[in-house]
């Protein structure tokens, strides 16, 4: 049982696995399998997407890894002394077990102090961008990790850690399938990529009525779909104005360090109200996790203005619309009660990126930054929120 000294249950609504070699390639199909592979370069392992090197995970096997909050002092204090991305991120570990393995990390969290996890893929956030040429192999391989994700960690393991599968949405009747298949093995949420989706004839919102089917299923099985960030491709925007190959993590320029901002979550949100997917499917529920908050005062300005301007365009009051569909987990350096003054308590949930660098090393430190809020309004930013979402009794994970 977990040993969670607090008076309400803590639900962290972003942790991470760091997935074997095999997760992408141990089941994809026979026509497949070339679409992912893995080279060594200069004694570095490095990952191959449709024969293409990609650095966007500088060590795609998770050998070796930056500790977990090691950038920790950098989002409190800022970089005054110039110090290079690698220098931020210290000196790296080797992978423990609880970074791979749903037993030990069961055995984290209760060191923690965590009675559930919602469970994210890392390697998964390169796939999408990187296949979005080709719909049928992006489904495919998608698939592919599902089908390892669920064999290595379940997507419910002991009622407490939620594995967190992908649907992909190029081709809706596949993203209809995948979704049934998640559902027939007990996720609790999917993973959507807030970003445009890639099709035969180009890109294009998941806020169109085309999506409408998949929007409805989530809605009809009860559960929320998550938005966590991933690679949206908006780098393809910055490279108009900077050329470059790829985004490379230790490898920043000023100009992407200043431009890429919030923008595909704002924009994904801004799909979402404003092609009417909201409106049309009242009862849908959106996650935004790892995607902060520092975006929601801009977008709550442009769907006013746009409201105010031209009424008819929209379905129903835009605020209102994401006000009642979308929940969202700040980052930890963000302001949680200038976030709950917009959104209301309920819209609020809590979640530490661990163990990723630019989490928290001890995810329940956030505790000390929610003072100005009430009880109850901890109670729900904390784990009430996550598990009425998810339809879970607080009293299993607490031995009640």
């Amino acid at each position: 049982m977990a040993t969670n000294p607090h008076p309400f249950p803590i639900f962290d609504s972003d942790n991470h696995m760091y997935e074997t070699r095999d997760a992408l390639t141990k089941y994809l199909p026979v026509h497949a399998k070339d679409a992912i592979r893995y080279v060594d370069i200069d004694g570095r392992t490095k990952i191959v997407v449709q024969n293409t090197i990609s650095e966007f995970i500088p060590n795609p096997t998770f050998s070796v890894v930056a500790a977990p909050g090691a950038q920790e002092d950098y989002f409190r204090n800022g970089n005054p002394d110039g110090k290079s991305a690698r220098e931020i991120m210290g000196k790296p570990i080797k992978s423990i077990p609880a970074f791979r393995d749903p037993a030990a990390r069961l055995e984290k969290l209760n060191e923690q102090g965590l009675d559930y996890a919602l469970m994210f893929p890392t390697l998964a956030s390169l796939v999408e961008e990187r296949l979005k040429n080709d719909p049928e192999l992006t489904h495919d391989v998608i698939h592919a990790l599902n089908r390892w994700m669920y064999e290595h960690w379940s997507f419910d393991y002991e009622g407490r850690i939620f594995a967190v599968p992908v649907v992909t949405l190029p081709i809706v009747d596949r993203a209809l399938e995948e979704l049934q298949w998640c559902l027939e093995r007990g996720a609790k949420t999917v993973l959507v990529r807030p970003a445009p989706v890639p099709g035969f004839r180009g890109s294009r919102s998941f806020g169109f009525e085309e999506f409408d089917p998949f929007w409805k299923a989530c809605v009809d099985a009860g559960i929320p779909v998550s938005m966590h960030a991933s690679d949206s491709g908006y780098s393809e925007v910055l490279d108009i104005w900077e050329p470059a190959t790829e985004y490379k993590p230790f490898a920043p320029t000023a100009f992407r360090t200043a431009a890429i901002g919030s923008r595909a979550i704002e924009d994904a949100m801004t799909a979402l109200v404003c092609h009417g997917a909201l409106s049309r499917n009242p009862d849908l529920r959106i996650l935004s996790i790892e995607n902060g908050s520092d975006w929601l005062p801009t977008l709550f300005r442009n769907l006013r203005h746009a409201y105010d301007k031209m009424p008819q365009l929209f379905l129903e009051d835009p605020i209102e619309a994401f006000r009642r569909c979308v929940y969202v987990n700040p980052f930890w350096e963000d302001d949680y009660r200038e976030v709950v003054e917009m959104l209301g308590a309920d819209r609020v949930v809590y979640g530490s990126d661990w163990p990723h660098p630019e989490g928290l090393a001890d995810p329940l430190s956030l505790l000390g930054q929610l003072d100005g809020l009430s009880a109850e309004d901890a109670r729900k930013v904390m784990g009430g929120n996550m598990l009425d979402l998810l339809g879970l009794d607080a009293a299993v994970a607490r031995g009640a």
